[in-house]
């Protein structure tokens, strides 16, 4: 696969890709801009009345949505319609990927209408879903992309929302410092899940042993899409929260 956001990051001072040494076309200069902020997600840059994809974030969804990738100037490309953005967000997010949507700010009207009509269209990043955040917002995003449609033309939003479960997203911190009584591997826990279809919130804070049972007793129960977790984790939380999602 092609990397070359990858060559240009110690490089954003000139045009040119070192590995083919070609021009870059101000989209892909974009794109790299870009692909450096948000490097773990899959991004769906938006042109005209499409949305592309490049270099490896081309590859994966050429792989997981079963579309057509080829080479265009420096980087491999696919593209999907604007219309069908949120379906391929939902497979691209339930095949376990971060996707970012990243938006033209500016119509093609009010461009031709403007002093700068003949620069490079702006855009930003207006979504980043993963699987907590996705379900029960698809039908928001579609709406984003074509405000002109309603909800009942021809979108069935119970359809879309009927069997959707419940999304937990879980944060997990601890503190085992000033602990009374404390024994080897004894933690203060605590969570908080939040559900953002419904916007429930559950929190709470618990003393646990070293097997870590209330902690898991809760995970179970509440069984989360995605965790969060602090940058310091006790070994055993750490094992515990692996056999989970390793199911």
């Amino acid at each position: 696969s092609l990397k070359s956001y990858e060559n240009s990051q110690n490089s954003s001072d000139t045009n040119l890709n070192k590995r083919t040494k070609s021009i870059y076309t101000p989209l892909e200069l974009q794109f790299i801009e870009m692909k450096k902020k948000y490097k773990d997600a899959v991004l769906c840059v938006e042109c005209g009345y499409k949305y592309r994809f490049f270099g490896e974030d081309a590859e994966i969804a050429a792989k997981e949505l079963n579309i057509y990738c080829h080479l265009d100037h420096n980087f491999m490309t696919a593209s999907i319609p604007s219309h069908r953005l949120f379906v391929h967000v939902r497979r691209l997010v339930a095949k376990g990927h971060k996707v970012g949507v990243i938006k033209q700010m500016e119509t093609a009207a009010l461009k031709a209408a403007g002093e700068n009509k003949s620069s490079l269209f702006s855009r930003k990043l207006t979504a980043l879903y993963t699987k907590s955040t996705l379900i029960g917002e698809d039908i928001l995003l579609l709406l984003h992309v074509n405000p002109l449609l309603k909800l009942d033309d021809s979108v069935d939003v119970e359809g879309v929302t009927a069997d959707v479960p419940d999304n937990y997203l879980l944060c997990i911190c601890e503190n085992g410092d000033n602990l009374k009584g404390r024994k080897k591997g004894d933690i203060v826990t605590g969570i908080m899940a939040i559900q953002p279809t419904t916007g429930e919130v559950i929190f709470d804070s618990f003393r646990d042993c070293a097997s870590r049972s209330e902690l898991e007793s809760r995970v179970l129960r509440l069984q989360p899409v995605e965790i969060i977790l602090p940058s310091r984790l006790s070994d055993q939380s750490e094992k515990l929260i692996h056999s989970i999602t390793s199911m």
